[in-house]
């Protein structure tokens, strides 16, 4: 298919705040700003970023597709900055199966101070959604154009806001004399599982699926006594007196009188094609189910010379494009060429340069070996180069490699130290790439039976050009467990009934969750194997013990874990807990000091005493997953293991405090008792 035939799209609806902002200043009108708010790049990616409703102080937006952030970077320049990150980016471009994919940072410059220009030309671009709107004088309730928009105070974003002009209040509420009332969004949805999204029919539903006998465009009205009690408004036509409660539209019972989905997606204001064969759910505005985001990250290592002499080939051949076949022989031309397209090759001998038009003019895969490489790959490759690099050996006591940002230095370990961990590096300084590459609704990625359907996409476009991404940098702790001692311990886990049992309640959650993938997948395969919980389950409790003396809260602390046995890589056993922040040039330095031997001792004493305690004890410590429940997770819960969401990579699944330390009728502890 085509990228003009992927999508059902009216191009007239183009989404261009900047140049909307231009028109009205050539018309000398100063009543239609556009800027509306603003957020942090991290909640951008993982809270708020395309497809997803924003709330502001008045009203809520939807941030759009990417089609529509190419007209801001446009306004610099004929292609958007890149992040470089090629382990990354390589991966990005097999899943959205587009072989040009880069990746770019958000639209955004910092000022130098509040009212300084600086990045007034860059932004986000984003639409009102829902634009069904409820007037909070009157509940009258309507479409965005019955109501009139007011922003003027170029740094008062907050008083953006649209209302109804005339509203003359409820009845019996006293005078009715008109005036200006503030209109909020009318809270309910229409989503499906493949991340269409879709405006509530209220006029429809009011009027059971027909018309108004009294008016073509009946006047609505939404009367909601109980606010923040799910469905409880009341929708009524003032028009023929009808009314059809929304409670009506909740449960199984509800989900029978709801529409078909029509395949829409809002942020690229586009629909699909052949429709959607999917019934409909409600949901309101403010769900946390809304949107999930599918991200990839990395932490930047040192370039191999593979990896090097790999993106240099890429960069070629993304500069010549369709000149690359032409000019290949004329190796001056080409260097000139490169040279103005930003890729210096004045160093390099003809032989070499020619090596590299070889390596740049090599055939993409065609589309059965696209998705058949998706298929073997494995997110764990993303993580190996990692671990490779972490347990490499280091000259000295310290390495620093300026490009990558990467900085570690060797710790010794002290003598209070646990003897399971045989390797402490400080992370003085990292720098985390994180790349967005599409989304789902109800739920996220890792639970819809990878079904690539659910993943809604960026842009209209079937091979997109490029993809958001953001910098994190920052430092961490990274901690190695002794191999032999894991692999042991490991096989001494997988003949127990605890661990049975965490299979069986694996394999209940996968053919819930994966109905529509089971009968193909082996369960066993998306099981964690027990390292995997051993891990996982102490950087939880390191989590919760470095947040009491390293300056960072728990939130702001988060998981990087390298836990996989010998099956046809180099078995790991480690973790790394860093912070990072993406709108700074880094972090304090209060984490990295606990790696000092003097401080890490206690720290690690003190998580595991306390891991042995829980105020849902006995409860807690021996809970065991037992048919029909299906919950991943064993001794563990929010009052001694479980993590915020932004710090846990699992959702706090694969958890059990069991395998950490000996609890009362379990001997499968790994840390064994010390003196």
């Amino acid at each position: 298919m085509s990228d003009e035939e992927r999508f059902v799209y009216d191009g007239a609806h183009v989404v261009d705040p900047l140049g909307d902002l231009e028109e009205e200043g050539e018309k000398s009108a100063k009543h239609n700003r556009a800027k509306v708010g603003s957020a942090r790049p991290s909640s951008l990616l993982y809270t708020y970023g395309p497809g997803a409703i924003m709330d502001l102080p008045q009203f809520t937006i939807m941030p759009t597709g990417l089609d529509e952030w190419d007209r801001i970077w446009r306004r610099r320049g004929p292609t958007p900055p890149r992040i470089h990150a090629p382990r990354l980016r390589d991966v990005v471009r097999m899943t959205l199966r587009s072989p040009d994919v880069q990746l770019c940072p958000y639209p955004w410059q910092p000022k130098k101070h509040s009212r300084s220009p600086e990045g007034n030309d860059l932004g986000v671009p984003s639409r009102v959604f829902p634009q069904w709107l409820r007037c909070t004088g009157c509940d009258m309730l309507g479409l965005l154009s019955q109501f009139d928009y007011r922003n003027t105070h170029p740094y008062r974003t907050d008083l953006a806001v649209f209302e109804h002009a005339k509203c003359t209040g409820r009845a019996g509420s006293g005078t009715r004399k008109a005036t200006r009332r503030t209109a909020i969004p009318a809270r309910y949805l229409l989503a499906c599982p493949d991340g269409h999204l879709d405006e509530f029919p209220y006029d429809l539903w009011v009027h059971r699926g027909q018309p108004c006998a009294k008016a073509e465009l009946p006047a609505l009205k939404m009367a909601d006594r109980l606010a923040g009690k799910g469905a409880s408004a009341v929708i009524q036509c003032a028009s023929c007196d009808m009314r059809r409660p929304m409670n009506e539209a909740q449960g199984e019972a509800g989900k029978a009188k709801l529409p078909q989905c029509r395949g829409r997606h809002p942020h690229l204001d586009a629909f699909e094609p052949k429709g959607c064969p999917n019934a409909t759910r409600l949901m309101l505005v403010g769900a946390s189910n809304l949107w999930f985001p599918a991200t990839y990250s990395i932490i930047v290592m040192p370039d191999s010379p593979e990896e090097k002499a790999s993106d240099l080939a890429d960069r070629v051949r993304t500069a010549l494009g369709d000149k690359l076949a032409k000019y290949r022989d004329n190796l001056d031309l080409v260097r000139d060429l490169l040279g103005m397209g930003h890729v210096d090759v004045t160093e390099l001998p003809d032989h070499d340069l020619e090596l590299l038009l070889q390596a740049a003019s090599v055939s993409p895969d065609t589309p059965a070996e696209q998705e058949q490489k998706l298929r073997d790959w494995d997110p764990v490759d993303l993580l190996v180069p990692e671990w490779q690099h972490l347990v490499r050996p280091i000259v000295g006591n310290r390495a620093e490699e300026p490009k990558s940002g990467l900085t570690l230095a060797t710790r010794e370990l002290g003598p209070g130290l646990r003897p399971e961990i045989t390797r402490v590096l400080a992370v003085e300084r990292l720098r985390k790439v994180n790349a967005l590459v599409g989304f789902t609704r109800i739920d996220d990625m890792d639970r819809v039976g990878d079904l690539p359907r659910r993943l809604a996409p960026l842009t209209r476009t079937s091979r997109p050009a490029w993809t958001v991404a953001t910098e994190d940098r920052g430092e961490g702790i990274f901690l190695q467990l002794d191999e032999n001692a894991v692999a042991a311990w490991e096989k001494r886990v997988l003949d127990t009934d605890v661990w049975h049992s965490h299979e069986e309640a694996h394999r209940r959650n996968f053919e819930r969750r994966f109905s529509e993938t089971a009968e193909q997948v082996n369960h066993k395969t998306r099981l964690k194997p027990p390292r995997y919980w051993l891990v996982h389950t102490f950087a939880h409790i390191l989590i919760r013990e470095f947040a009491l003396t390293c300056g960072y809260s728990a939130a702001s602390l988060s998981e990087r874990l390298y836990a996989w046995p010998a099956e046809g890589r180099e078995p790991s056993a480690g973790l790394l807990i860093c912070t990072t922040a993406s709108d700074s040039d880094g972090t304090l330095g209060g984490l990295v000091q606990l790696s000092e031997p003097s401080r890490l001792q206690p720290v690690v004493t003190n998580a595991l005493r306390k891991a042995a305690r829980c105020s849902s004890d006995p409860i807690c410590a021996m809970r065991t997953p037992q048919d029909p429940e299906d919950f991943l997770h064993g001794a563990a819960c929010h009052c001694c293991v479980m993590a915020s969401e932004t710090s846990c990579e699992r959702a706090n699944r694969f958890l059990d405090r069991r395998f950490l330390i000996d609890l009362p009728g379990s001997g499968l502890g790994f840390f064994r008792p010390h003196g």
